[in-house]
Parts: structure tokens; C-alpha cells; sequence
């Protein structure tokens, strides 16, 4: 049955030069709430029934927030609506946002950044196994041959037997990460010299082998640990990686698993002693459900405290810093 009061689109006044209202756009800044982007379209399209309903031709940004809030808050709950209001504060950040996601060999490190990016709006995600593919380039197996192995097993290229009573699994990995460690920093250091916001996973993000402290002034660093403490758990996720053609075979890593394991327990002890989130992944969108809580919480935090530091003065939107 057709709307014959219906309005053909809103306008969203304060916008140059009156953009209409978005559905699609909208989803994009409804995600940040940790909505999957099907049901982040449902809330848009439900926030577009709800203009119509009101028969406006226009709406101002501020009151189309408020409007989201409320959208949200009715069909996925309150915490999300806390998030979708706590971001607005968020993209006043003069700041690029660095995302550190750590964590053994699947623990679904990957997944989670793949999606974290695609709620944050973040374009660029980078594995800490591309930083060691191109140090190779850089150095000989000779040279560093720990490089040339995989995380848990770096302790076969080890030169010299580990100091008796201490673990070569580990030893192994501590040497790999290390050098690994040294594209990382760069890395980071690019992107709080470009404003340019970043996710960066890998086994080779661990605690304690980079320095935010000292960088807390160009950007907002988050680091986070991934586990799955559970065997079986663990296990299915090797299995499932092995379904996809053109995976990385199955067996490896089942050879391998005992000293994934090993591996991780020292990534979490490194995450225990540094302060650093871990976040158990039993189930996907609940641990990125966390992982947004933990960004949203500590982006908050700085924009209050800069807010404070201003004494009043207004901080300046970046809109490009977030790499959007």
C-alpha cells in the first residue's frame, strides 16, 4: 500500500551541501557499536521509518545521533547505544587509533581484525607475518634464521642449545619476535607520523617487545590478547582453517599444537604482566563484542582527558586520521 504523506528522503541539514539520510552510510556509523553490518542495516532502516513517521524533510546531525541512540537501544540493547554515543566523542580525537591484537597461532586473530576494521571503519590491517615476509627479504637464513620459521617452531633454527631449565620453544619464539619486533615499531611509528589509524595482528605482537608509552602523545595504542584456553576448541579452529582451499595444511599444525599451546600461555603471561586486556575467544562476536568495548572504553578515556587538558578549548576533528 503506498505512503502518500510519505517524503521522498530527509535532508540532513547541518551537512554540506544537505546530504539526504543514508541507509548505507548510516550502518557504516551504526557498526561502531559492535553491530554485525546486517543487523547495523536493520537499525538504519528502522531509524529511516522512524524519520518518516515524523514527516520532516530534515534533520540535523545532532538529533539524527539521538534518534540512532534511541533506534538502537530499542532493537539491540542499551550497551550498544552506550557505544554508538561514546564514539561521537571519539571522532573528535585529533589522534590516529592503533589496534594491537596478539595472540599464538589460531586463536582467530585474523577474523577478529578483519571485522574489528569493518565496524571501526579502520582500511588497514596488517599481519605481523607480512612484516616478517619482507624482513626476509632483508636478511639471510643465515642471517637471522629464526625468521624462516614458524612461530612454533622457531626453536629448530636456533644456533646455540637454550641455558639448561628453560624452554627452546620459547626461546626460540622470544628470538623471532624480537626481530620481528623491529618492523613492528616502524610500523607504528608510521602511523602515528601519517595520522593514519591501524590494526595490527600477529603472534608476534606480545607484550612487553614494544614501547606505547613513550608514543602516547601521537596516537591512541590498544593492545589486546587473544586466547582460546580450551584443547578442543583450539583444535576446531586448525580444522576449519584447513576446509578453505589454499589453507595452510592441517597437519602442521596438529604436529605443532603442543607448542602452540606453550607459545600461547607465554603471549598471556606476557599480557598478564604488562597490564595488557586478554580476550577469551569462545565465541566470535562475543569476543569482538569485547574487543569494541575495550576501544570504545579506552578512546573515551583520551577524548575525556584531552577534553580536560583543552580547559575548554575545542578539539579538532581529524575525519581522514581514522584512515576512513
Amino acid at each position: 500500500m503506498s505512503e502518500p504523506n510519505k517524503i521522498p528522503h530527509v535532508v540532513i541539514s547541518d551537512r554540506e551541501p544537505g546530504l539526504p539520510y543514508s541507509k548505507g552510510l548510516m550502518a557504516s556509523q551504526v557498526m561502531v557499536s559492535g553491530l554485525s553490518p546486517f543487523r547495523a542495516y536493520q537499525v538504519a532502516e528502522r531509524i529511516e521509518e522512524r524519520l518518516f513517521d515524523r514527516g520532516s524533510s530534515s534533520v540535523t546531525s545532532e538529533e539524527l545521533h539521538a534518534l540512532a541512540a534511541e533506534v538502537l537501544e530499542d532493537v539491540a540493547g542499551e550497551r550498544y547505544a552506550k557505544n554508538f554515543l561514546r564514539w561521537q566523542d571519539v571522532e573528535a580525537l585529533d589522534i590516529p587509533l592503533v589496534v594491537l591484537i596478539g595472540g599464538a597461532t589460531g586463536v582467530g586473530k585474523s577474523t577478529i581484525a578483519t571485522q574489528l576494521a569493518a565496524r571501526l571503519g579502520i582500511v588497514r590491517v596488517v599481519a605481523t607475518d607480512a612484516i616478517r615476509e619482507v624482513m626476509r627479504a632483508l636478511f639471510s637464513r643465515e642471517l637471522m634464521p629464526t625468521l624462516y620459521t614458524s612461530s612454533f617452531d622457531a626453536d629448530s633454527a636456533l644456533r646455540e642449545p637454550p641455558t639448561r631449565g628453560t624452554d627452546k620453544v620459547i626461546v626460540g619464539f622470544r628470538e623471532q619476535t624480537a626481530a620481528v619486533s623491529v618492523g613492528l615499531d616502524a610500523l607504528i611509528d608510521r602511523a602515528g607520523l601519517e595520522g593514519t589509524s591501524i590494526i595490527i595482528e600477529g603472534a608476534h605482537v606480545v607484550p612487553g617487545f614494544f614501547d606505547l608509552e613513550t608514543r602516547k602523545d601521537s596516537m591512541l595504542a590498544v593492545p589486546v590478547v587473544v586466547t582460546v584456553d580450551d584443547d578442543d576448541m583450539h583444535r576446531s579452529h586448525f580444522a576449519a582453517r584447513s576446509i578453505d582451499a589454499g589453507a595452510r595444511p592441517a597437519a602442521r599444525y596438529s604436529a605443532g599444537f603442543e607448542n602452540i599451546r606453550r607459545v600461547q600461555r607465554y603471549i598471556k603471561s606476557q599480557a598478564l604482566s604488562h597490564s595488557v586486556a586478554v580476550i577469551r575467544n569462545y565465541n566470535l562476536d562475543q569476543a569482538l563484542a569485547a574487543v569494541i568495548d575495550l576501544v570504545v572504553e579506552r578512546a573515551t578515556e583520551r577524548a575525556a582527558s584531552l577534553s580536560t587538558s583543552a580547559e575548554g578549548r575545542p578539539v579538532a576533528s581529524v575525519g581522514a586520521s581514522k584512515g576512513r
